[in-house]
Order: structure tokens, then sequence, then C-alpha cells
């Protein structure tokens, strides 16, 4: 299987993807703007094939980069990844706008001109790098507890069909999450409101809880 870049790897949601994705058996990059921190989250993953390295230059090592970094963030990663990322690149945003980054709080969202965060990493993509959104309502702390099971869907929006199912191949690669298609890019600003939703809820039952959509056919891809 190709190799899974996580640009924002050192951080809690990006770390506990790649360190469930490389007990699955799936190759990880965990991509820093600090190569030498990235190699160091890479050496703490005990199971599986992790490697890491700057930012720029994990971006180059698989089909599917994931973008795991926070809203104040995701600009800056963007314009540096501009003159990286090739067409033909899927780009799997799970930026949420929350206010918590311009000092407000994380029970509220920031508007984004766009009309969500997804929509601006498009915007701000290179031509022919498609952008997907997904894993905004998992807890980064439950996946980093590899002791932790998962039980949860994971809502995946996209413009074509065929890029969600491929993201959601390797999104399903990780025990207990089962990757959605919730509609077209746009709907990424719903689903992205989903996360100061959960935190808000979270906080008030000190649980980590996440979404479980029922009713749903089992074949879903």
């Amino acid at each position: 299987m190709d190799p899974v870049p996580i640009i924002g790897g050192t951080g809690a949601l990006g770390f506990g993807l790649a360190a469930r994705w490389a007990r699955a058996g799936v190759p990880v990059v965990i991509g820093s703007r600090d190569a030498g921190r990235a190699e160091e989250a890479a050496a703490k993953i005990e199971q599986g094939d992790a490697r890491g390295m700057e930012n720029a230059e994990a971006a180059r090592q698989g089909p599917i980069v994931f973008l795991t970094v926070p809203f104040r963030n995701q600009s800056e990663n963007l314009t540096n990844l501009r003159e990286v990322l090739q067409p033909g690149q899927l780009l799997v945003d799970a930026t949420v706008p929350l206010a918590a980054a311009v000092s407000g709080k994380a029970t509220r969202m920031l508007g984004v001109p766009q009309g969500s965060a997804a929509q601006q990493a498009q915007e701000m993509a290179p031509d022919g790098v498609t952008v997907v959104s997904a894993l905004h309502t998992v807890s980064a702390p439950v996946l980093n507890d590899l002791d932790s099971e998962l039980d949860e869907d994971v809502l995946v929006c996209g413009d074509k069909r065929d890029d969600k199912r491929r993201v959601a191949e390797v999104i399903a690669k990780i025990d207990g999450l089962r990757p959605v298609n919730a509609g077209l890019l746009e709907t990424s600003r719903l689903v992205e409101g989903l996360t100061p939703l959960l935190i808000s809820v979270n906080s008030r039952h000190k649980v980590h809880a996440g979404i479980k959509l029922t009713g749903l056919p089992e074949q879903l891809w």
C-alpha cells in the first residue's frame, strides 16, 4: 500500500491517526515543520512502518495527503505546499475553524468566507489537487489511546465519488471507523460544525463521544 503522509502529524489528531494506521499495517509518513520533531514522533510508534520528514518532503510520499493542523495554521501550511503538491494528489482536510484559533471558545465556529475550511483549502490548493474533507469528529485522545476501541462514523465530503471512495478505503483501515459519504465538499461546513457541538457535549458529560449514524445500508461504497 502507498504511504500515507500526514501534514501536522506531530499534533494530537495526526499522531493518533499515524499510530492507528501503522498498527494496521499502513505505512505512514509524519510531517512537521521541523524534521527532527517528525522523526522523534515516528520513533514513538512501536508497531508498523512510520517515518518522519519535514512537511514538504512528507507531502511527496503518497497520492493521498492528510492535513491535520489547527485552523490558525491551515493557510500557512497550504501556502508552503503549493509548490509541492502535484496534480492528481488528493488532499484530505481535517481542519475545523474553531473560535479557539483566535482566543475564543472551542464551542464556537469562525466564519470562513469560502463557506468552510475545506472549501478554503480547495481554493488554496494547486491546480489538479482535489480536496476531500473528513475526520472532524474523531477524538484525538481516543485515537492516541490504542487500547480504546473505536466505533464511530467518519463523514466524508467531496465533489467526486471516486475521490471520496479512495479516501474512505484509507480511513477504513483503522478498526472501528466507518467512512460515510456525506455529500459535496460544500457540505463540509455542516460537518465541521459538529466538532464544536461534540466539544460541548463531551465537556458536559466528561466523555469523548463520536458520531454514529443509524439506518444505513451495510454496503456504503
